[in-house]
């Protein structure tokens, strides 16, 4: 009697553990990972701050041994819904065989939020810079070591958390400091970067 009892208590306990774990493994092959979060107009608000950072461009040349990465930290504060005023910091780096060159960069920048095409989880925007660039090489005809930087942006950025979203810009710049741009001038540039939302202190 005492075997059966505890045959049957053994089989009930396993069917149950059997059963909670089928539910906690459908759970989850319905929600899988975050890869998005809805948030509304909420990061995008008044007060609110941006910090965060995009990679404009890395990569190595095998056949020259040239490695280039540039690397672009940034900080704003949302002065109304929307509307963010910040600064970004232009760091470059080209490491070649017989010698590297450094860029180096401040750009204060505006940034809108288009409410138009807007979704809980994602947000297109418009962005607008201005500052000044330098480089580490001498000085040559059509490169100089300090310049302005002149730049029209467009991004999308999706909320993979409430405060956090992945962007991808994609920008025109203009500048003699032979940053981020080739050798200077101007030219096109695509990046991907990562941006946190900080609610202001009145949140």
């Amino acid at each position: 009697m005492k075997k059966t009892i505890l045959l049957s208590f053994l089989l009930i306990t396993w069917a149950s553990c059997a059963f909670a774990q089928t539910e906690v493994e459908e759970e989850f092959r319905q929600r899988g990972p975050q890869t998005t979060a809805a948030v509304s107009s909420d990061a995008v608000r008044q007060g609110n701050w941006i910090v965060g950072a995009s990679i404009g461009n890395i990569g190595f040349n095998f056949d020259s041994d040239f490695f280039t990465l540039n690397v672009n930290p940034r900080a704003g504060y949302f002065v109304s819904d929307n509307a963010v005023l910040g600064t970004e910091v232009q760091l470059g780096l080209d490491i070649y065989d017989g010698g590297e060159t450094f860029r180096y960069g401040l750009t204060p920048f505006a940034r809108y939020y288009f409410p138009e095409g807007a979704a809980p989880t994602h947000r297109w925007f418009g962005e607008a810079l201005a500052g000044i660039a330098g480089s580490s090489e001498e000085d040559s005809e059509g490169d100089a070591v300090f310049s302005g930087v002149i730049g029209l942006r467009a991004g999308y950025a999706h909320f993979v958390a409430q405060n956090v979203a992945l962007e991808g810009i994609l920008g025109y710049t203009h500048t003699s400091a032979d940053i981020s741009v080739g050798n200077g001038q101007s030219g096109l540039n695509l990046a991907v970067g990562l941006q946190v939302y900080l609610p202001g202190r009145n949140r």
